[in-house]
């Protein structure tokens, strides 16, 4: 098992990650923390584990190092309608000045002597 001071920086760390989630996304529900399976056995840990209040702790195969909010929104859905928003922003329905017009005649050009 890691250290004390180990397990409760992991802790502190999980909490702002939580809480920074549930600001940002507060129509998702928060159910688990996701981590590569290696960082849960070096840290003494079991993959279902509580690690939270009502936050359990789940091996997904990611980046080791790293941990995941784990919850029942879907985070690719906003991304898509904020991309579709972008989209329909960028595209003008009307022109709103005159084209350009180039000169009747052009200037006649003479080579240097």
């Amino acid at each position: 098992m890691a250290s004390t001071n180990k397990i409760a920086y992991l802790l502190e760390l999980l909490v702002q990650g939580v809480a920074a989630h549930d600001r940002e996304n507060p129509g998702h529900h928060t159910w688990g923390i996701g981590m590569a399976y290696f960082d849960i056995e070096r840290l003494g840990l079991e993959e279902g584990e509580a690690i939270l209040p009502g936050i359990v702790l789940q091996a997904d195969g990611g980046t080791t190092g790293q941990f995941r909010i784990l919850c029942d929104g879907d985070h690719d859905q906003d991304a898509a309608e904020e991309e579709e928003e972008e989209m329909v922003d960028a595209v003008a329905s009307e022109e709103i000045s005159e084209p350009v017009q180039a000169p009747a005649s052009a200037p006649e050009i003479r080579p240097p002597l």
